[in-house]
C-alpha cells in the first residue's frame, strides 16, 4: 500500500507538542478525542498512519503521564454498544484499562458522569472496585452550561468528588462521545485551583483538522464518519477574528466556547485560549507527504461510510438523515455508491450465481469472489478463495476436504446453532489444526496477513461472526443493505 502521510515525523512532532503545552501549566488535563487505542478511521483516510499511533506517541511521555476514563451512567444504563467492535460501552472501558496497564500506562481511576442511582451502574460501580480501580461519581453540574457563576462553585464543580492524581499530564478518555470528557476536565480543573494548583486544559482530536481547507477530503471524511452525531465542519469564527487566520474546527466545539471560555477564565483567572483551535494540539495536518494519495483514500472512505449509514438505517439504528447527509459530501466529491471498484463485481457474481457474493480486490487487476454454499458461507469462500490465489493453489485442490467440513456441519446441526454454513471463524479454526501436517495449508494461512486493508464488497449485510471475522483481518468491508433472508432469489 502506497502511503500519503509520515507516521515517524507526526509521532515526534505530536508530542514535542503535548510537551510544549503541558509545561505551561503545572498540570495539564488532555482531552483525548476519538479512540486511544486502534485509531482504524485515521489509518484509513491517512494511509502510512498507523493505528497505535496515538499509543506510540504517549510511550514517549509515559513517566509523566496518568489515564483518567470516562462512562456516562446512561450508557451503562442502556447498554450502548461500540458498532464498530460490538460491544458495550462498560465492557468497552475495562478493554481500555486492560490494555492501558499491559502497556505500562499508570490509570488513575474510572469517573460514572451524569449519575443517578441506576441499579445496572452501581453493579458495574462494584465489579470495578473488585478488580483494584478507583471509581469516581460525578452527577448533572447545576447550572450547566450557561449558568457560569453557579457552574464554577460549590454547588456546581465543587459538588463532584475531586480526583487524586499526581502526575503533570492527565489524559481523559472514553469509549465514545458523550461521556462527559470535557466536564470531568473543568470540575478538575475547579478542584485543583482551589487547591492553589495551576491547571490547565487541552484537546487532543484529530479530526477536523484544522490546517486543511473545510473542504478538504480528509475533513469530509470526517464529517461522514460523524454523521449519525450531526457533526458539521465550519470555519474558526474566533479563531479567524483574533489571529487573522482559517482554522477549521466544527459545530459543537465552535458553539461551546464561549461558554467553555468563560468558565476557564472563571476558575483560573487567565485568558489563555482566543479560539477553540488554540484549545487543540493536533499536529497531524503537517504530516502528510502525498496529497493525491491521502484524497483518494479518504473518498473511498466515504463512500464506506455511506454504505455502513444505510445498513444501520435498514437496521434501525440511525435515521434516514444519516446517510443522506454521506450522499451529499459524496455530491460535492463528484463520486456514487460504485466508486469502490470491487462493487460491480460481487453484484455482477451474484446475479449469475444467484447466491450470496462477497467481492475482495487484491491487486489492481485482481478481484476474488466468494459466494454462499451448502457448506460454506460467503465470507469463508472468499477467504479461501483469496489464500489460495495468493499461495498460487490451483482452483481444483481443496485446502479443506469435504470429509473435514461436513462433521463440522452436522455437529452445529445436532447442537441446534443458528447459521445453516460453516462461518469464517470455524473455518479459519479448521485450517490451523490442518495446517500442523499439511504444509500447503500452513503457507495459505502465512498469507491471511496481506488480506489486511484490502476493499470488499457484499451482496447482503454480514452480521456477527463473519462480520468480526473479517475485521479481525482488517479487511474494509461494505455491504449491500440487504439481509440475506430477504434475498428472495437466493
Amino acid at each position: 500500500m502506497k502511503e500519503g502521510f509520515d507516521h515517524k515525523k507526526y509521532v515526534k512532532i505530536q508530542s514535542q507538542k503535548i510537551r510544549e503545552r503541558f509545561k505551561l501549566f503545572d498540570k495539564l488535563y488532555l482531552e483525548i478525542g476519538g479512540k486511544l487505542f486502534d485509531d482504524s478511521h485515521a489509518a484509513r483516510v491517512l494511509p502510512g498512519f498507523k493505528n497505535d499511533a496515538k499509543i506510540s506517541m504517549f510511550k514517549e511521555l509515559k513517566n509523566d503521564l496518568e489515564i483518567i476514563f470516562c462512562i456516562n451512567a446512561g450508557d451503562i444504563e442502556k447498554n450502548k454498544t461500540r458498532g464498530e467492535y460490538g460491544i458495550t460501552y462498560d465492557t468497552e472501558v475495562l478493554k481500555l484499562i486492560q490494555n492501558s496497564k499491559k502497556m505500562g500506562f499508570s490509570v488513575n481511576s474510572v469517573v460514572i458522569t451524569l449519575y443517578k442511582n441506576q441499579i445496572s451502574v452501581d453493579k458495574f460501580i462494584k465489579r470495578l472496585e473488585r478488580n483494584g480501580i478507583k471509581t469516581y461519581i460525578h452527577t448533572f453540574t447545576k447550572g450547566y452550561p450557561t449558568d457560569v457563576e453557579t457552574i464554577v462553585s460549590e454547588e456546581g464543580y465543587g459538588a463532584n468528588s475531586y480526583i487524586e492524581t499526581t502526575k503533570p499530564l492527565i489524559l481523559v478518555n472514553a469509549p465514545g462521545p458523550g461521556s462527559g470528557k470535557l466536564a470531568t476536565c473543568l470540575s478538575q480543573i475547579y478542584h485543583e485551583h482551589k487547591r492553589g494548583i495551576n491547571a490547565g486544559y487541552a484537546k487532543f482530536e484529530t479530526f477536523p483538522v484544522w490546517n486543511l481547507s473545510l473542504k478538504h477530503p480528509v475533513n469530509l471524511a470526517y464529517e461522514a464518519a460523524t454523521a449519525d452525531l450531526k457533526d458539521v465542519n465550519m470555519i474558526d469564527p474566533f479563531h479567524l477574528e483574533a489571529y487573522g487566520q482559517t482554522a477549521i474546527n466544527y459545530n459543537r466545539d465552535i458553539e461551546m466556547f464561549p461558554v467553555l471560555k468563560s468558565i476557564l477564565n472563571k476558575v483560573s483567572e487567565n485568558d489563555i485560549y482566543k479560539s477553540p483551535t488554540d484549545m487543540g494540539v493536533n499536529m497531524i495536518g503537517f504530516c502528510i507527504k502525498d496529497e493525491q494519495i491521502v484524497e483518494e483514500a479518504s473518498k473511498k472512505e466515504i463512500v464506506r461510510r455511506y454504505y455502513e449509514e444505510i445498513n444501520n438505517y435498514k437496521k434501525g439504528l440511525t435515521d434516514e438523515d444519516s446517510y443522506k447527509k454521506v450522499k451529499l459530501l459524496m455530491n460535492e466529491l463528484n463520486i456514487d455508491e460504485k466508486y469502490l471498484d470491487v462493487i460491480n463485481p460481487a453484484i455482477e457474481k451474484s446475479i449469475l450465481e444467484a447466491s450470496p457474493v462477497i467481492s475482495l480486490k487484491l491487486s489492481k487487476r485482481k478481484i476474488i469472489t466468494g459466494k454462499q454454499t451448502d457448506i460454506l458461507s460467503p465470507a469463508s469462500s472468499l477467504i479461501i478463495n483469496a489464500i489460495k490465489e495468493l499461495s498460487k493453489i490451483p482452483d481444483d485442490i481443496n485446502l479443506l476436504s469435504p470429509k473435514i467440513l461436513e462433521p463440522m456441519l452436522k455437529l452445529k446441526k445436532d447442537l441446534n446453532y443458528s447459521a445453516s454454513t460453516l462461518q469464517l471463524t470455524e473455518v479459519l479454526t479448521a485450517l490451523s489444526i490442518c495446517s500442523a501436517t499439511n504444509p500447503m495449508v500452513e503457507k495459505a494461512l502465512n498469507n491471511l496477513k496481506k488480506l489486511k486493508f484490502c476493499e470488499a464488497h457484499a451482496t447482503y449485510i454480514v452480521e456477527n461472526g463473519d462480520a468480526r471475522a473479517l475485521k479481525s483481518l482488517k479487511i474494509n468491508l461494505t455491504c449491500e443493505p440487504e439481509f440475506i433472508s430477504n434475498l428472495e432469489t437466493y
